[in-house]
């Protein structure tokens, strides 16, 4: 029997594989998805082995990753259930606004369940991903299935009422973080930075900005006013952002996408 199994392998299905066969060595990892050309890619980088079929990945491994989307992760539920019923499997749902709930009814009987909802970073050992167990999922099943996957990074324990609304800020906030990178390169090159170094100095000053905030334990204010001397350069930029609702936007982004996570389950 494979330790794991996931069933897709788009980008994040991938880069979680991927985590997982630097934990426990592609060999025991098995894998399916409708695109033979990103099987034989993750299966030629990791090791890990291809499987026919989600019901094959489903019969032979024992922690199954259903990393398909919202629209149809109950329907993929409920095809490999009778592959489900007579050995010891985990479920790792990662749909945002599934609930595990639904998962359990797709299926159709009592198993453990384990919710993640991992961001990009994953792929590099570097994430953040929100965790939560069923009642069916002990506290042995918890501890396997972090020390299988603690090369995706850190992993964050929620309770499901509240992870839907945090996902907002784990699971989309990359991609705000990576226009914001954009933007300063952007700004760089505009007054005469070259855009590969402009590229390096606006992601590694981010980099060490977050390790900041993370490792000093100061409210962020307080280390932005710590940059911001009187009459000085980085005040003015502060007031750039300010002038052009940088604050308001950024906060917006997190209230507009928790919003579209509590419709995706429904």
């Amino acid at each position: 029997m494979y330790k794991t199994g996931f069933i897709g392998a788009g980008n994040m299905g991938s880069a979680l594989a991927a985590a997982a066969a630097r934990s426990i060595g592609g060999e025991n990892i098995l894998v399916c998805d409708h695109n033979a050309e990103k099987l034989q890619k993750l299966s030629s980088a990791t090791g890990c082995r291809i499987a026919e079929s989600a019901a094959q990945v489903a019969k032979e491994c024992e922690y199954i990753f259903l990393a398909v989307k919202p629209n149809v992760i109950k329907k993929v539920a409920a095809e490999i259930a009778p592959e489900l019923s007579n050995g010891d499997h985990v479920i790792v749902t990662m749909a945002a606004g599934v609930a595990i709930s639904s998962i359990e009814d797709s299926i159709g009987f009592k198993l453990p369940v384990i919710r993640i909802m991992p961001n990009t970073p994953v792929a590099i050992g570097k994430g953040t991903t929100l965790v939560t167990f069923n009642s069916a999922a002990n506290v042995s099943i918890q501890n396997e299935f972090l020390d299988i996957m603690k090369d995706a990074g850190s992993f964050e324990e929620i309770a499901e009422e509240k992870f839907d609304i945090t996902t907002a800020i784990s699971g989309c906030t990359p991609a705000y973080v990576y226009m914001f990178i954009e933007a300063l390169a952007d700004g760089a090159v505009e007054v005469g930075v070259p855009r590969a170094q402009a590229i390096k100095l606006a992601a590694q000053t981010v980099l060490g900005s977050a390790a900041m905030v993370l490792e000093s334990g100061e409210h962020p204010d307080k280390l932005k006013d710590n940059v911001c001397s009187p009459g000085g350069s980085t005040i003015a930029g502060v007031s750039a952002l300010e002038e052009h609702g940088f604050r308001y936007a950024a906060a917006q982004s997190i209230v507009k996408a928790t919003e579209k996570n509590l419709s995706l389950g429904k």
